[in-house]
């Protein structure tokens, strides 16, 4: 529960909300016990006061009936009516939205087209209708403002039932022998609490309104019985003369209905896990930079990372995703960057061109050099200007990348035309031949073709042809091979390995298969929690590891036709990044460590062959 305070008073509009709401439903609940005059006692000698008169704070209506006291009793059985009535619709017409989308065939037709035939009268005068056949009063205004928002319940929750009926979760639990009801209580109603709570959030404020406006119209509420809206519905003929016995509920209602969106926005925000975490936030267009310093260059070479730092600030978190990062790449090498999932080679790679997400990522020390340019925090223009053109990434995912709604032929023209002023049509010949580069059979139509159309293997092909779309120098291939089969992988590395050779490129091959590297680069580094700890050429490293965790690294890859062995495995797990152990990250997984390694920062040794380690393999 704190965690959810927290989370809600961080969007400071929803905190607002949660205290105004608050402040007035506290009122609503004390109005018996304060010390008010009867809301009904009519005194026409003391018709229309002005706030702020003697005895009544906020003045007389037509009849010198007290209007805060009214006001208090108003707002106590609107927010009554309107929560009853956001219960009863939410309720029931989640229940219509589970049965409907759970069940699916004909219970779904049937039950949605009920719901069609509902939505398709407007709302309001189907709710003057229900009033019309029930007749006047508050009881039946309520029921009518719930009746009209059941379709709106109902099809969000059926929307959101369908994707849950299907997954594997459901299936399981059908073949373990669980019946509807169990499944329907234990499986599919909680992935779908919290939706119905967003949706109750957010409407609140507008069955509040639509009760106001039947008892406006004379058909919710009935003299002298007061809420909102037959407060306003009564002071309208006095509006000019006497202004303030229309403002003072109107201004409630404001108030009321204001602050139930602001508040139900801020319990979207905590109890969605993505907004929760930030990653459904709009990103800046590069990575936020916020350096202490930057290093002097320390070495030559095409695209140079000199002690890079970016770190995610997540509330009062702060997650070292890359600590002092230094490589180099030159023309033509292939440079991997292997380490398990979470050691920061992914962030690494896109903190070169300003692509972390910002919010939460920060860009807090060190350089990237493109031909001695410094990029950490360079204009955006200049930034946009290289992406692309001279360093290019190929994506794990083609199919999240790649745009669903356009064919691959149009998103290639469009990666082509941002940096060429060249023509559709030549645009697309170029797009073509690239596909025809790439070994994709059957270009033209490949081209006319959407995403979803190719398999996992054609789309890797796609992502590549697309970062060779404007002939660039870099590209960054960020595990490219992991989501495909063995085959269809190597065909990808072979690719890759032959463009090279023909284009002259430089790749940053990020992976956590050293089979791949030992096929395809020529230099390796391994990053462990945010550092590198150790580097060198390829085969070298290969042949004889230095750092303890290359060694087991290496040792968790099986060896196909080296006849039986035991398939090792690193004890533990990683450190968490915002909480990394003194000394040496590797330590409490090694069983060569010593008291020296958890005793201070350990540097990176050597020249070409480099090792982050006081006690390396081998070492005597």
């Amino acid at each position: 529960m704190s965690l959810f305070l927290r989370l809600l008073f961080r969007n400071r509009l929803a905190g607002f909300g949660a205290v105004v709401l608050g402040l007035i439903v506290v009122l609503a609940v004390l109005t018996p016990v304060l010390p008010l005059l009867p809301p009904n006692e009519t005194n026409t000698a003391n018709r229309f006061l002005r706030p702020l008169s003697d005895g009544h704070m906020l003045g007389t209506d037509h009849l010198g009936r007290d209007l805060l006291s009214r006001l208090m009793w108003g707002t106590r059985l609107s927010l009554a009516v309107g929560f009853a009535a956001a219960l009863v619709a939410g309720l029931v017409g989640a229940a219509i939205g589970v049965m409907a989308g759970y069940f699916g065939g004909r219970t779904d037709n049937v039950t949605m087209r009920g719901v069609d035939m509902l939505m398709a009268f407007p709302y309001i005068l189907l709710a003057l209708a229900i009033v019309a056949v029930l007749g006047p009063g508050l009881l039946n205004a309520l029921i009518a403002v719930a009746v009209v928002n059941i379709p709106f319940f109902a099809r969000n929750i059926r929307g959101v039932t369908v994707g849950i009926a299907h997954r594997e979760f459901i299936d399981a639990a059908r073949l373990a022998g669980m019946g509807h009801m169990r499944i329907l209580l234990t499986e599919v109603l909680p992935n779908i609490v919290p939706v119905v709570v967003i949706a109750m959030s957010t409407t609140i404020g507008w069955m509040i309104l639509e009760t106001a406006g039947l008892s406006f119209l004379g058909l919710g509420s009935q003299p002298p019985q007061a809420d909102l809206g037959s407060m306003l519905g009564e002071a309208r003929s006095a509006l000019i003369t006497a202004p303030h016995t229309s403002i003072v509920p109107g201004v409630m209602i404001l108030l009321i209905v204001m602050s139930v969106n602001l508040l139900g926005d801020g319990i979207r925000d905590a109890l969605d896990p993505r907004l929760r975490s930030g990653a459904l936030s709009r990103p800046m267009a590069t990575t936020r930079v916020e350096r202490r310093n930057v290093p002097a260059p320390t070495g030559e070479g095409l695209l140079r990372i000199d002690e890079l730092e970016t770190q995610f600030h997540i509330g009062a978190r702060i997650y070292r995703a890359v600590n002092a990062v230094s490589l180099d790449l030159k023309p033509g090498e292939c440079l991997g960057l292997i380490g398990e999932s979470g050691s920061g080679k992914s962030v690494t790679a896109l903190s070169v061109m300003g692509l972390v997400a910002s919010p939460p990522g920060v860009i807090t020390g060190g350089a990237v050099r493109l031909e001695g340019q410094d990029l950490i925090g360079a204009p955006y223009e200049v930034l946009r200007s290289l992406r692309g053109r001279r360093v290019a990434y190929i994506f794990q995912d083609p199919l999240a990348t790649l745009h669903p709604l356009y064919r691959i032929g149009d998103q290639l023209v469009e990666a082509i035309r941002v940096h060429a002023p060249v023509s559709y049509r030549e645009a697309y010949a170029r797009a073509v031949k690239l596909l025809e580069d790439v070994r994709i059979p059957n270009a033209p139509a490949r081209a006319r073709a959407f995403p979803h159309e190719l398999s996992g293997g054609m789309r890797q092909r796609v992502g590549i042809a697309m970062a060779l779309a404007n002939d660039p120098d870099i590209i960054i291939a960020d595990e490219p091979t992991t989501a495909l089969d063995v085959t269809v992988q190597a065909q990808i590395l072979a690719l890759l390995s032959d463009l090279r050779r023909s284009r002259g490129l430089a790749i940053l091959f990020i992976t956590h298969d050293f089979g791949v590297v030992g096929q395809l680069c020529d230099r390796v580094a391994v990053m462990y929690a945010g550092r590198i700890v150790e580097a060198g050429a390829t085969q070298e490293v290969l042949a004889a590891p230095a750092h303890p965790y290359t060694k087991r690294l290496i040792a968790c890859v099986p060896d196909l036709g080296a006849g039986r062995r035991v398939l090792a495995s690193i004890p533990g797990l990683p450190p968490a990044v915002d909480d990394l152990p003194p000394g040496c990250a590797f330590a409490p997984r090694c069983d060569k460590a010593q008291a020296a390694c958890r005793a201070g920062d350990i540097a990176l040794r050597g020249a070409a062959r480099q090792v982050r380690c006081l006690f390396p393999e081998g070492a005597q």
